[in-house]
């Protein structure tokens, strides 16, 4: 089957796709969009976490065919050029970047936090992420750049304040 999608702001194509093929390994290996990461297969661990319409996915759950005419954001969707989204340029100041399995996910899940929740508090981003596993940083260096990347975003704002427009 063919399978035309936007995948950061780009028209795609993908010619041959199998019905069994998941979003994942369309990504990777049709498109070339290696961000998002092969890992459990299962939907357990968070490192191939994308937005599908604006929804956050694992990647590896949703097969290539479901993504037909739809939008998908991956991590290196967030970056503007070369310059990188606030969230990802954070991971990399605080050292939350260690083997780097699973920080696109943990990118992925943290911007679509900030983009609800202006400056969460620990539980919230805690909560955020708690789909997502990683198993060299003891998540205080991930906790840390997600505080920090909130506070360059909305310097002024409270931990738990709402988005702009967004209720709690």
């Amino acid at each position: 089957m063919r399978v035309n999608v936007t995948v950061n702001g780009e028209q795609c194509q993908a010619d041959d796709v199998w019905p069994g093929e998941s979003l994942l390994y369309l990504l990777r290996e049709r498109l070339g969009l290696p961000g998002a990461k092969n890992a459990c297969e299962q939907g357990e661990c968070g490192s191939c976490t994308v937005y599908l319409d604006g929804v956050l996915v694992c990647a590896c759950l949703v097969a290539a065919g479901q993504a037909q005419g739809r939008q998908v954001r991956t991590v290196e969707g967030l970056a503007d050029g070369a310059e990188l989204d606030p969230v990802q340029q954070a991971f990399v100041e605080t050292g939350a970047v260690q083997c780097g399995f699973c920080t696109p996910g943990l990118v992925v899940a943290a911007h679509d936090l900030l983009n609800r929740v202006d400056r969460p508090t620990d539980p919230e981003i805690r909560e955020a992420l708690a789909g997502n596993l990683c198993r060299c940083t003891g998540y205080e260096k991930i906790l840390e750049a997600v505080r920090l990347a909130a506070s360059r975003r909305n310097p002024g704002g409270r931990p738990g304040e709402a988005a702009e427009g967004e209720s709690r």
